[in-house]
């Protein structure tokens, strides 16, 4: 199988779901019915592209009418689809969702999805199949909660990025692929912001969390633990401990650990002080303790960092 296989289509008007025996194997069924002035370009990225960037399958700007739809699993893709105007559909991972101007869609092909144009609707959209050797894990922290439509405010840079990609691959130079990463980068990183504070959990942050983080980081030099500040904050250190997971991304105990190494290592940088005597002074009360974990998250020991940065 290609790494982007050529379409295999046949046309219809209703939904398929793809038959069981072709459940394993790259399918895809559409009705084409777009515009003129509809642009589809199909990129063919260098091996270089492939092993280091992220790249460019396919992208297009499409204009359509119903009855276009595209049915597909499957295949080795990710693809953003962007709404300009008009209506659209998308049926993935057995859920329904509406697309209107301003929404965008990001999702991983090898899953089962049916996207369509609105019954008495047209349906404007820019979009690019894309991948590369992280997509996989950027698509996974996308949906690590949840897949959701992305809603775009005006002020954002999706749609003109999408434009810029579709127009430096259809004049390609020694540049276009290197810039095409960028850019697909630069649009991963937007959506992951966004699917990130569109989530009502992290914008409605408990106010106790917040006393615990700005504790934490005035006092990580003392002793601290989840019982103790589950104990200072009137929680029960299992809420405490799910809750701030939940909220921050990350447990009670790594917020600490990353706090004092975030002291340590300006210490390291900045002063003439003894790795004994940054570790006291970072909250680490055993050196030993601290060389081993410094070393286990940096691949380096104190010493070695220090001179690293010293050159």
């Amino acid at each position: 199988m290609k790494d982007f296989p050529e379409t295999s289509i046949s046309s219809g008007n209703a939904k398929m779901k793809m038959k069981e025996k072709e459940k394993n194997q790259y399918t895809e069924r559409a009705s084409y019915a777009w515009s003129e002035d509809s642009v589809r370009f199909i990129a063919s990225p260098s091996a270089t592209a492939k092993s280091i960037y992220f790249y460019a399958q396919e992208i297009g700007y499409f204009k359509t009418s119903y009855p276009y739809f595209t049915e597909r699993q499957n295949l080795n893709s990710f693809l953003i689809v962007y709404t300009i105007s008009g209506e659209g559909t998308l049926h993935y991972h057995e859920k329904d969702f509406t697309l209107t101007s301003g929404q965008c869609f990001y999702i991983n092909c090898m899953d089962y999805h049916y996207y369509e144009t609105k019954r008495g609707n047209d349906w404007e959209f820019l979009w690019i199949h894309f991948n590369g050797s992280n997509a996989l894990g950027y698509y996974e922290e996308f949906t690590k909660d949840d897949f959701s439509i992305l809603d775009i405010e005006e002020s954002s840079v999706v749609e003109s990025t999408l434009r810029r990609i579709l127009a430096i691959n259809q004049k390609k130079d020694i540049t276009t692929e290197v810039l095409t990463s960028s850019l697909i980068a630069s649009l991963l990183t937007e959506f992951i912001i966004l699917g990130s504070t569109n989530r009502t959990d992290t914008i409605l942050m408990p106010e106790y969390i917040r006393a615990v983080m700005k504790y934490t980081d005035r006092n990580f030099r003392e002793p601290l633990s989840l019982d103790d500040l589950a104990s200072r904050y009137g929680i029960s250190k299992f809420h405490l401990s799910r809750e701030f997971k939940k909220h921050t991304g990350t447990t009670v105990n790594e917020y600490i650990i990353n706090t004092r190494l975030s002291y340590a290592k300006e210490l390291l940088k900045y002063s003439d002080l003894s790795v004994n005597e940054i570790a006291y002074s970072a909250g680490f009360h055993n050196v030993s303790h601290f060389i081993n974990l410094f070393k286990a998250r940096e691949n380096m020991t104190p010493l070695a960092y220090r001179r690293e940065w010293k050159i």
